[in-house]
């Protein structure tokens, strides 16, 4: 498989797709012409502005970008595509919608088989197993949580530490700690801003300047950097 799974598309006071665009461009190489695009995660947007909005920095590395929602045949397009990527906004939404079009095994099958993934946000949120660890409002509900299983752990996007000043809620890794009582088996990955995992040629790699957090039940929480090995998340 080839993964990069991206916390967010976008960092305080940069340009839409800044920071993780050069990785993009070297996780796809010089192969790759033209990407598949999935839009659904959008809600307060089209579809159309959507795609408009991922062409425009995709230009800047040489990449043709062609939304799905276009297609006459989904399945088809999944089939015939160089490579996949699957954008950020509500995770229930995108998962629906993907879910709706029977779209899971199709694409999975792809993936497994060597075609490169590229998701941001909601987009990562659904290679994981389950949709369980997003941090979106369910504004609508899918056929299930089950997601395309692309990894074994989960994915917690834009993770952080502690909750905002003035606010009494549970944090994050509160959140997470639930979770874990409910799924005691599977690891999370809390993938804080600014951070991606690579998955290729069966290494797992992070990229970024940041650690990342690792929740697992009856363990404590550890932090781990871009120099440890990350293996055991394919456990």
């Amino acid at each position: 498989m080839k993964l990069l799974l991206i916390s967010n598309s976008t960092m305080a006071g940069q340009p839409y797709l800044q920071y993780p665009l050069p990785n993009i461009k070297a996780f796809l190489g010089s192969g790759v012409k033209k990407v598949l695009f999935f839009p659904f995660a959008a809600v307060t947007f089209s579809y159309d502005e959507y795609e408009e909005k991922v062409q425009k920095k995709f230009a800047e590395i040489g990449i043709e970008v062609e939304s799905i929602h276009h297609s006459k045949n989904f399945k088809k397009s999944i089939n015939e595509a160089e490579a996949f990527v699957v954008g950020g906004g509500n995770t229930f939404r995108l998962l629906k919608v993907i879910q709706q079009n029977d779209l899971i095994e199709t694409l999975r099958f792809r993936v497994l088989d060597g075609t490169p993934f590229v998701g941001w946000s909601a987009g990562s949120n659904v290679a994981c197993p389950t949709i369980c660890t997003t941090n979106d409002m369910p504004v609508t509900e899918p056929d299930s949580f089950s997601a395309f299983n692309l990894v074994r752990f989960q994915i917690n996007p834009h993770y952080m530490d502690a909750n905002p000043d003035g606010h009494a809620g549970e944090t994050r890794e509160e959140r997470i700690l639930e979770f874990l009582e409910m799924d005691p088996d599977v690891y999370v990955v809390g993938l804080r801003e600014g951070c991606m995992i690579r998955i290729e040629d069966a290494t797992i790699s992070l990229i970024g300047d940041r650690t990342m957090r690792i929740f697992k039940k009856g363990k404590a929480p550890r932090e781990v950097g871009t120099k440890d090995d990350l293996d055991f998340l394919f456990d």
